[in-house]
């Protein structure tokens, strides 16, 4: 009898070694990601590639395996065109998992292609709030604010981006061609 009056307090201790097994985990994965961002933002064009790749499976990684099933589910349906199931896959992650960013940025790219810019712009505000030097809201965010004629915000938003990620894919393109509608030409 003396053993089942135990098993809650040894369940409370069970629970309190996952819950730091847990935590503990999650600051050796943002220390990781931490040292990833600097280390991005001083490496070189091909170093640069291969730190973004980390940082990104980084990102993908929730911490729960339903959101990262939905996340996946939402990815599958964007590459196969089913973008209206792809809304429906990261509005579930959305609401099951609202503080991770991925699921944000994720829907942002399903609305781009449904052409709801306002609705995508909304996500890649949510998604930045909860992670500021996500590259890819970011650039997101400069491309809908060129798409909708906004040039002069979607050159700030990649300089911002430059200074996280300064050989992001197209950037310096991207910036050569908005500087001048930013910033007008020089006679």
């Amino acid at each position: 009898m003396t053993d089942m009056l135990r098993l809650p307090h040894i369940l409370k201790l069970a629970v309190a070694a996952v819950m730091f097994a847990i935590l503990g985990g999650v600051a050796v994965a943002q220390d990781r990601l931490d040292g990833l961002m600097q280390e991005l933002r001083e490496a070189d064009a091909t170093a640069a590639q291969r730190i973004s790749g980390e940082i990104e499976l980084l990102w993908r990684k929730s911490g729960s395996a339903s959101a990262d099933f939905l996340l996946k589910r939402g990815l599958d349906a964007l590459e196969r065109g089913e973008v209206e199931a792809a809304v429906d896959h990261l509005s579930a992650l959305t609401d099951h998992a609202p503080e991770f960013a991925e699921g944000w940025v994720s829907r942002a790219g399903a609305f781009v292609r449904m052409g709801y810019y306002g609705m995508a712009l909304s996500d890649l505000e949510h998604a930045l709030a909860l992670n500021p030097q996500h590259y890819e809201a970011i650039y997101g965010l400069g491309v809908i604010l060129e798409t909708i004629g906004r040039p002069a915000d979607a050159f700030e938003a990649m300089e911002l981006l430059r200074t996280i990620h300064p050989h992001y894919p197209d950037l310096s393109e991207t910036m050569a061609r908005l500087e001048p509608l930013a910033k007008g030409q020089t006679l």
